[in-house]
């Protein structure tokens, strides 16, 4: 298959050379010293004390490597608007754009299932319907990542998590399709888990409802997730905002399983709070502020989340790192 991997940073670098050595086509749209590393020395990553090198094509003129049967954007939301102004060369008529974002999508209203509760206006996602216009709707495929990377140096990249690497996905209508077959499969070939799921945003919520709760006391406190969940001071603290997490989540799927303080937590710091200490634009829009939106929705009082919405959003302003 030909696949671009669209924001290729930490995860879209580790996904890019899993699927060029599993002998995909692949390219990458990058920029800065990632791209000038990547154009002379290939891509490089790193698991655990191995050592696998791919050599991608790269370029940060999205133009430049024509279309493909499959773009991946690894973009943070705060990047998306890139993707609007660069995505037309890569696709054509059945090219699958799968977005692998955290947090609410901006197309969650899309393809929406008529027995879903009544979506909240999320218009603050997609700041004058850029990417709407942009994407056609058919084109459009949901992704989840869990998986953990960081770039180490300029066309080096390092997997964290081992043991979890996957990327499951699906059409935004939640349709059986020929292209997310094929895509799972040479996902699963190249070492990137992707099971089949019957709804994708069960499978955004079953992940958002600890981003919403967990990461953003990460933020607030500046630990890791095991830090916070193993902090005696915050012992009565975490059970409450999960409970309110999951009774948000639960609003819209009843089905997701609930997540506890006695649960697996990762001793990494979760991207908000990298973020936030790299001094990169901060995604508090889908983390934050419409999980807010579903709760006020659902009719939901959710005290401790609210606080620690405007705790945060307060937390990245002071810092120029939100302008929402």
């Amino acid at each position: 298959m030909r696949i671009c991997v669209f924001g290729a940073g930490a995860v879209g670098s580790h996904f890019a050379v899993r699927l060029a050595l599993a002998g995909h086509d692949v390219s990458c749209v990058m920029r800065g010293a990632h791209l000038d590393a990547v154009k002379a020395n290939g891509l490089t990553l790193r698991v655990g004390n191995g050592e696998f090198k791919a050599k991608v094509r790269a370029s940060g003129d999205p133009a430049a490597l024509g279309q493909h049967d499959v773009v991946i954007c690894t973009l943070k939301a705060t990047g998306l608007p890139s993707l609007a102004s660069g995505l037309q060369p890569l696709i054509g008529g059945d090219t699958a754009v799968v977005f692998a974002q955290n947090g609410v999508p901006w197309w969650y209203d899309i393809g929406l299932s008529p027995g879903h509760p009544p979506v909240p206006d999320l218009a603050f996602l997609d700041p004058g319907g850029r990417l709407r216009a942009a994407i056609p709707k058919q084109l459009i495929v949901g992704g989840v990542v869990f998986s953990s990377n960081e770039v180490v140096t300029p066309g080096v990249v390092a997997n964290l998590s081992p043991e979890r690497n996957r990327l499951l996905i699906g059409e935004c209508d939640d349709r059986q399709s020929e292209r997310v077959t094929r895509l799972r499969a040479a996902l699963n070939d190249a070492a990137i888990e992707s099971p089949d799921i019957a709804d994708i945003r069960e499978t955004i919520w079953s992940k958002l409802l600890t981003n919403m709760s967990m990461s953003v006391l990460c933020l607030l406190t500046g630990q890791t997730a095991r830090a916070v969940r193993d902090d005696p001071d915050l012992a009565e603290i975490v059970p409450r905002l999960l409970d309110e997490a999951n009774s948000v989540a639960q609003s819209c799927f009843p089905e997701v399983k609930r997540v506890t303080r006695s649960g697996p937590a990762p001793d990494h710091k979760p991207s908000i709070l990298q973020d936030y200490e790299l001094g990169r634009a901060m995604e508090i829009d889908v983390l934050v502020r419409a999980p807010a939106a579903f709760a006020r929705a659902a009719g939901l009082p959710t005290p401790m989340l609210d606080m620690m919405a405007a705790l945060a959003i307060r937390q990245a302003r002071d810092k120029g790192l939100y302008q929402g």
